[in-house]
């Protein structure tokens, strides 16, 4: 839905073989089927057939589980596919407390903990598949959010003190701390691989469903005039997927179409450093 949605459709009508990755099966053959029907539409044929020779699939994933999380990437290794794009793009926000089956704080787990092993899992896929010149490209995305985040490295599952907007801007900031410690390491060791963190802005999308009904009603008038549709919000991912002006820049922040400074705490190196470590300890992967 929203920006995912968007983000996959033009990325296929650039002609990359898109895999929809999701936790809902229906949702993800519905909008498969909806890309397949607008291509038609748009170039005059009566109903959809395959999407450019069938380059737009869905496979799924719960993001919430670290199994699941590796299911997917075992299997898609196993496929033997090249990988130059990885958006991860699936997130959520102002939920009441709630945990994962594996016992993690939701928003950090589905913002931020699942993006993290995924992108690990897939990273030698993604190094064997860039080349100089033409470098794989992994796409975050935080949000302005994370300029009020903080980093509970005591407490990341924030049992001592929880509160829906601190857990979802410590899930946006702990994005972009990994957007820059993994580049840096990527950039370290000459691997053609590049990372940048998006921020769409403010976006018209579910993800506002969780509000509580007087802020509902109150956001319908405004979104319509202050907020971004969700093709609006998915341009800045498609552009850091696929721009050649990015080619081989990585580390960035980006905003409507632009480089910004994000917040002084994701520059923390140490924090970086010590939020990776502490991730590979909780979703068990061995430090790099």
């Amino acid at each position: 839905r929203g920006m995912g949605f968007e983000t996959a459709k033009h990325l296929a009508r650039l002609g990359m073989h898109v895999v929809i990755a999701g936790n809902e099966r229906e949702e993800g053959a519905a909008a498969i089927w909806r890309i397949q029907e607008e291509d038609c539409v748009g170039k005059g044929n009566l109903s959809p057939g395959p999407f450019s020779q069938n380059n737009i699939e869905f496979a799924y994933v719960d993001l919430t589980c670290l199994k699941s999380v590796r299911q997917f990437a075992q299997t898609f290794q196993n496929r033997g596919l090249p990988l130059h794009v990885l958006v991860n793009n699936a997130g959520t926000m102002m939920l009441p407390e709630r945990r994962t089956e594996d016992g993690f704080e939701f928003h950090f787990a589905l913002n931020y903990l699942g993006h993290f092993l995924l992108t690990n899992l897939l990273l030698d896929t993604l190094k064997r598949s860039g080349r100089q010149g033409r470098c794989s490209r992994v796409v975050n995305m935080s949000s302005a959010t994370h300029y009020a985040g903080v980093v509970q490295m005591d407490d990341l599952n924030l049992r001592n003190s929880y509160t829906s907007l601190g857990a979802y801007a410590q899930s946006k900031l702990a994005l972009v701390l990994f957007t820059y410690y993994l580049q840096e390491q990527l950039a370290a060791g000459g691997f053609p691989v590049t990372a940048s963190a998006v921020d769409p802005g403010m976006v018209n999308t579910p993800l506002y469903d969780n509000l509580w009904s007087i802020a509902q009603a109150l956001k319908k008038p405004v979104a319509k005039i202050l907020f971004r549709t969700p093709a609006q919000g998915a341009s800045i991912s498609v552009y850091a997927a696929a721009a050649s002006e990015l080619e081989g820049v990585g580390g960035c922040y980006l905003y409507n179409g632009h480089r910004k400074q994000s917040s002084d705490t994701s520059y923390d190196s140490e924090l970086q450093a010590e939020l990776w470590k502490k991730s590979c300890e909780l979703v068990g992967l061995q430090e790099a």
